[in-house]
């Protein structure tokens, strides 16, 4: 009898289910929408893809892991602490409403656990992890586990200060990276010229002079960023995901121009800096990782 993990991954417009074997390999999926908004039908919506993914897996003995934004309890069993979204989610006890042994893990950790078992930070044991978006989170794995951290707040990168003159992000921190690279932010560092950062690197593509100085202050501020993690944390390799990633070039070399000025490589050390591998599954699959894991005796 084999033990397969299950993997959900609860996004605000979407729920994404998976199915792994314990070398990673996807044997099932399952999309929803979520419906925030009203917490019995995405609540339901687990349930069903649950059974779906069961249905389909007779004889295995099966975990769940479930990541979702916020801040989970010290057991992983719930998240204790979402404000404003996703109304009913916080302290919901998974395990009892899905009849499955349940863990629960924040997002950007469980995007990191992914890269880390069966992506591009397979055999790390050192590693950060950014995911640029709408804001900016983050994860650290140190000696190869997930740290969480006191209160399981620990990760939460996207809050450290680039500008401490800068205005107040979302949780009170003045300049902040989120705010210097975030799609949240593009509207104010562009003067409302761009609604979003797929916008801004076309105009930067087509010779736009001021999209370019916006882009590469962003970029610049990044690399500051990446470099006092290395300096803090002195990680092998920094994963970034999200999709700003999907930049390419546009991102990667003006951040390894910038990451030469600021990054100390002492006896000539550099930390690698990488794509990740996962797309949007990548929630699902180190949920359900997270979930083997510390389901082992």
């Amino acid at each position: 009898m084999s033990e397969i993990a299950i993997g959900i991954d609860l996004g605000g417009t979407r729920i994404k289910a998976v199915a792994i074997d314990e070398k990673g390999n996807i044997l099932h999926q399952h999309y929803q929408p979520t419906n925030d908004g009203d917490d019995t039908i995405w609540k339901n919506a687990i349930l069903l893809a649950v059974n779906e993914l069961q249905s389909k897996l007779p004889g295995s003995t099966v975990v769940i892991g479930i990541s979702a934004p916020g801040l989970p309890n010290v057991h992983n069993s719930a998240i204790a602490y979402m404000p404003g979204r996703l109304q009913g989610l916080e302290n919901f006890n998974w395990t009892e409403f899905l009849k499955t042994r349940t863990f629960v893990l924040n997002d950007a950790i469980s995007a990191m656990m992914a890269e880390a078992r069966f992506g591009v930070a397979n055999g790390k044991k050192n590693v950060v992890m950014l995911t640029l978006g709408t804001g900016v989170g983050g994860a650290i794995l140190i000696e190869g586990k997930p740290y969480q951290g006191a209160f399981n707040k620990a990760g939460h990168l996207g809050h450290m200060v680039i500008d401490s003159d800068g205005e107040a992000d979302c949780i009170g921190m003045p300049g902040s990276l989120e705010d210097a690279i975030g799609n949240c932010t593009i509207l104010k560092r562009t003067s409302g010229k761009f609604s979003s950062t797929h916008d801004l690197l076309e105009a930067v593509r087509n010779g736009d002079s001021f999209a370019a100085d916006v882009w590469l202050k962003s970029v610049k501020r990044l690399a500051i960023g990446l470099a006092a993690l290395t300096n803090i944390l002195s990680p092998e390799m920094i994963v970034l995901g999200g999709g700003i990633t999907e930049a390419g070039n546009d991102l990667f070399e003006p951040l390894e121009k910038y990451m030469s000025n600021y990054e100390w490589r002492a006896g000539g050390n550099k930390t690698e800096i990488v794509k990740a591998r996962y797309g949007d599954l990548a929630g699902a699959v180190g949920a359900a990782c997270f979930a083997r894991e510390v389901s082992l005796p």
